[in-house]
């Protein structure tokens, strides 16, 4: 497979990652065919079991976020500042601390939008459990499951 194929699948997952934080975008979805793609075009072993794997995990986040209670969100003051922040703070999180680090990375994007935009530790607090309350939970779900799934595909491509 050729560096230009990589960085076309690598834009892919990429998108996805980023879908997941865009209402509207199936970021799982994309991430799901970044992976897919590059399974058909490798068609070694490893590729067709991470393939496998990451269809498992994903079906597995969907099946989990159908069980998590719906929440309002229109009076918690969620902006889309906030979950670009939080998502961006969650893959921060994961290249640091692998894997674990996505959860306190993914919450002190959240601490710190509502910090700058409240200025007290307090409000920004509260703020920061009421909205991981109304949305937090399933996209952060849903963003790990994806991030595994990337970062299983990074880690076969340079280990593999």
């Amino acid at each position: 497979m050729g560096v230009w194929e990589l960085l076309l699948v690598g834009a892919v997952l990429l998108l996805g990652l980023c879908g997941v934080l865009i209402p509207g975008v199936p970021g799982s979805l994309l991430v799901w065919g970044g992976v897919a793609w590059w399974a058909l075009l490798d068609q070694s072993g490893v590729a067709w079991g991470l393939l496998v794997g990451a269809t498992a995990l994903l079906l597995l986040q969907q099946a989990i976020r159908w069980r998590l209670p719906q929440r309002r969100i229109q009076g918690v003051g969620i902006t889309r500042r906030m979950v670009v922040c939080a998502g961006l703070g969650a893959l921060v999180g994961f290249v640091v601390v692998p894997v674990i680090g996505s959860v306190p990375g993914f919450i002190g994007g959240v601490y710190l939008t509502e910090r700058l935009r409240l200025g007290s530790h307090g409000a920004a607090w509260s703020s920061t459990r009421a909205a991981m309350r109304a949305i937090g939970t399933s996209v952060l779900v849903e963003l790990f499951a994806c991030l595994l799934s990337v970062g299983a595909w990074v880690g076969v491509l340079i280990w593999g």
